[in-house]
């Protein structure tokens, strides 16, 4: 696929996605998601990747959905869209790498929708985030309603939903929105650091931790408990394990595979 509307870079083991449309604040509208589709599918067969990073061009990560092209569609048309988007998001939250938002500038509607699908989002002292939705008459649709409450809680979430406003970068680290703030001059090295830090680490470890959280949060603690159990004996049958182990005994660094 011919990408018009993404830039997409690979160093070592980290790939960075930069979502390049400054003229429209890089508002998400299908051709958009479909870009972000294929290269995300792309990435869960590529073995080199073991850290994706997330970012946007210009003033904004992603200011919303596109309200142009929104404002054309029909309630079937709304709910493909929507669907679109969700499915997008899931497969970015699923995915079995790390992927961390490094937040530059708005992060508004979709936009935020698309950081909390991440999974750490780093955020400049510039950036903004909110869910807006009611302000048009319509409700988040890219599963804002789902994600929101489970990282900030529900009286928090519904604020942010029903008031829609928005927050700074300080407040959505306040309330569990964010990881980390920092200098806007500094947000890619910081973010860098983090996924170096990611990557040091066995990816196979980190792959299953993911499974181990996002499963978890999905059902009821005791069979949480039990998939967490099956995903550490798991790791025992890995290369990784016994790698690490045994560096921890010779008191070197691992060489993870």
């Amino acid at each position: 696929m011919e990408l018009k509307n993404l830039m997409v870079g690979k160093n070592e083991g980290i790939c960075t996605i930069t979502i390049n449309n400054p003229q429209t604040l890089n508002a998400l509208n299908a051709e958009v998601l479909n870009e972000l589709e294929f290269v995300f599918d792309g990435l869960k067969c590529d073995d080199e990747v073991s850290v994706v990073v997330l970012t946007g061009e210009g003033k904004a990560f992603v200011a919303g959905a596109d309200i142009a092209y929104m404002n054309t569609l029909d309630p079937a048309g709304a709910k493909k869209f929507g669907q679109d988007g969700a499915r997008l998001f899931r497969k970015i939250e699923t995915l079995d790498k790390t992927v961390i938002a490094a937040v530059n500038g708005f992060a508004l509607g979709g936009g935020c929708e698309l950081a909390m699908a991440c999974d750490i989002r780093i955020a400049s002292v510039k950036a903004k985030f909110g869910q807006p939705e009611v302000g048009l008459g319509i409700i988040p649709g890219f599963s804002g309603t789902q994600r929101l409450p489970r990282l900030v809680g529900m009286g928090r979430a519904k604020e942010l939903i029903f008031a829609g406003g928005h927050i700074d970068a300080e407040e959505a680290y306040r309330i569990g929105l964010v990881n980390k703030v920092t200098e806007k001059e500094t947000l890619m090295e910081e973010t860098y650091k983090m996924a170096e830090k990611i990557k040091a680490n066995s990816r196979t470890a980190v792959k299953y931790a993911k499974e181990a959280i996002n499963k978890g949060l999905e059902t009821d603690i005791e069979t949480g408990i039990s998939y967490e159990s099956n995903l550490f004996a798991l790791c025992f049958s890995c290369e990784d394990q016994k790698e690490g182990m045994t560096a921890f005994a010779e008191k070197r660094k691992p060489q993870f595979k």
